[in-house]
């Protein structure tokens, strides 16, 4: 039988025009069930309940999904519990992904579940995002992060990893505007320019997101 998790990410999932195989609708019901059970010995994430996991972590990571194509390589800085990443190679298998995280205890829960999920082509690197570029210098053509610092920090890191014409891709909350306005100077200084703003909402009144776009200024 079908978990509540389950069936709320089938149908917001077609909501958003994604179509989700049954193996696909089940490897999103294992994730949350180690999710939780990590999560009580080992600090992952505030949010336990089963909607709230399967809107606020999993269907707003799918968020990303119109954005990245089949010739892409991913790179999901400081991504904590494999958020975006995991949600995003479970329906984007031919995708190859990195995440990187400098805790020790959420690379492990990430390897864990690519596991036992039998994830294909992706990597969850132990590592300082600084320390990165030694092995990984300009190897991405997208490189995310989920509200995990301020924009023009996010720059200065992702840039040295990012190859050419690739984009940058910050998912925000609400309050997004106000940071991007505060950073612009400091991001084009960086030489980057920010290239559209996609807001949505997520199902059922549970919060205002922001998908911020930064490619390199042409100038720089």
């Amino acid at each position: 039988m079908r978990s509540a998790i389950g069936n709320i990410i089938e149908l917001e999932a077609q909501a958003m025009q994604l179509s989700l195989s049954i193996h696909e609708i089940e490897s999103f019901e294992v994730y949350a069930a180690e999710l939780k059970k990590w999560n009580s010995k080992v600090n992952l994430t505030a949010i336990t309940n089963d909607k709230e996991i399967a809107i606020k972590h999993f269907i707003d990571s799918l968020s990303l999904a119109p954005y990245i194509t089949s010739v892409d390589r991913l790179l999901d800085i400081g991504s904590g519990a494999g958020l975006p990443v995991i949600p995003l190679k479970i329906i984007r298998p031919e995708i190859p992904m990195v995440s990187v995280d400098a805790v020790a205890k959420k690379i492990h829960f990430q390897r864990h579940v690519i596991r036992i999920l039998n994830l294909q082509n992706i990597e969850a690197v132990h590592a300082r995002i600084e320390d990165l570029h030694k092995t990984h210098s300009h190897s991405f053509t997208v490189i995310t992060s989920r509200a995990f610092t301020r924009l023009d920090r996010f720059v200065s890191l992702a840039a040295p990893l990012l190859s050419e014409g690739g984009v940058l891709i910050a998912m925000k909350g609400e309050l997004a505007d106000g940071e991007i306005a505060a950073s612009d100077e400091l991001v084009q200084a960086a030489g980057f320019t920010v290239t559209s703003v996609h807001r949505y909402s997520l199902p059922h009144n549970t919060g205002e997101r922001v998908l911020t776009f930064m490619k390199r200024s042409k100038a720089a």
